[in-house]
């Protein structure tokens, strides 16, 4: 049986702030649905580089399971493929409530 993740625990350890749920769908209408998000948010530093939300301004180390990496990197090479040029933990991070 799985085990429940305590969410505010999760949010408070990251330094963030529970908002509420995330609304995000699964199959080729959520894949498209955070295409478009990761389009609006992230834009190109002026000094150049890769596209970021300028909102983000903490850097933090966040450990992940090999499968979920593999995961955000398959969603990034898709995403880069559709012509949006994004890392996978920014697909991660675009995916965290705000």
């Amino acid at each position: 049986m799985k085990s429940k993740l305590d969410m505010t625990k999760i949010a408070k350890g990251l330094g963030a702030e529970r908002k509420g749920p995330a609304n995000a769908a699964s199959g080729h209408f959520g894949a498209m649905q955070l295409v478009a998000e990761v389009q609006a948010r992230f834009r190109t530093p002026s000094g150049g580089g890769r596209s970021t939300d300028p909102a983000w301004t903490e850097k933090r180390l966040v450990p992940l399971a090999p499968e979920t990496l593999d995961r955000l990197e398959q969603l990034s090479k898709v995403m880069n493929k559709q012509g949006v040029p994004v890392a996978a933990l920014q697909v991660a991070a675009s995916m965290l409530p705000s």
